[in-house]
């Protein structure tokens, strides 16, 4: 099997150990902005738990019709922890057996976490803005309140906000340097180059 150079199992073992900020930091973030609430509400999501401003979002929610945020309606903070220290794993193998098999690995796992969680963001965005209490003190027809996956979105009164926080900016950039590295390592730059100067 073809190995990879030392620079890339070197940036490949630096950015599994970046995954780790994901048990430190938060991984994702939503804001909310209102003329009664200038200063903004947040609620942070981390990789097993939530924080922020939950018991004034519940509250303001709940005259809309919207559901109690609780970390109940997260069913991945059982195992997400798991399946990051898992990739993490693969990463640092990757690296130390300097193989290009076990960096595709790495990076496809990487890939597949990323969609996801983009995914998984959706779903649960979606369940949460649509499935409103008909009996709601505040009723707007054919209004829903699925929060933006990724940037900013008018809700009535509010600017909603949504992307990552600490650890998922970290988790972002480490995962591009993995592929950075895959470009490099199988030599797509050098074949594209000759293709195009021919």
């Amino acid at each position: 099997m073809t190995k990879i150079s030392t620079t890339g199992r070197i940036v490949t073992i630096l950015s599994a150990l970046a995954l780790l900020s994901a048990y430190f930091y938060p991984i994702w973030q939503i804001k909310l902005w209102a003329p009664q609430y200038p200063e903004g509400l947040s609620m942070q999501i981390w990789i097993d738990h939530l924080t922020g401003d939950l018991a004034s979002i519940n509250k303001m929610n709940f005259y809309i019709g919207m559901s109690a945020i609780d970390e109940d309606m997260f069913p991945e903070f059982d195992y997400l922890k798991y399946i990051v220290g898992f990739i993490i794993m693969v990463g640092l193998a990757a690296g130390i057996w300097g193989r290009k098999i076990g960096l595709y690995v790495f990076f496809g796992l990487l890939v597949l976490l990323g969609i996801g969680a983009l995914a998984d963001m959706h779903l649960w965005g979606y369940q949460y803005g649509h499935n409103l209490d008909p009996k709601a003190v505040i009723k707007v027809p054919d209004m829903t309140y699925q929060p933006p996956l990724i940037g900013y979105k008018q809700l009535l009164n509010f600017l909603a906000y949504s992307g990552p926080h600490t650890a998922g900016w970290i988790i972002g950039g480490a995962s591009f340097l993995v592929f950075l590295v895959v470009l490099f390592e199988s030599k797509i730059l050098n074949r594209w180059r000759r293709i195009k100067n021919q």
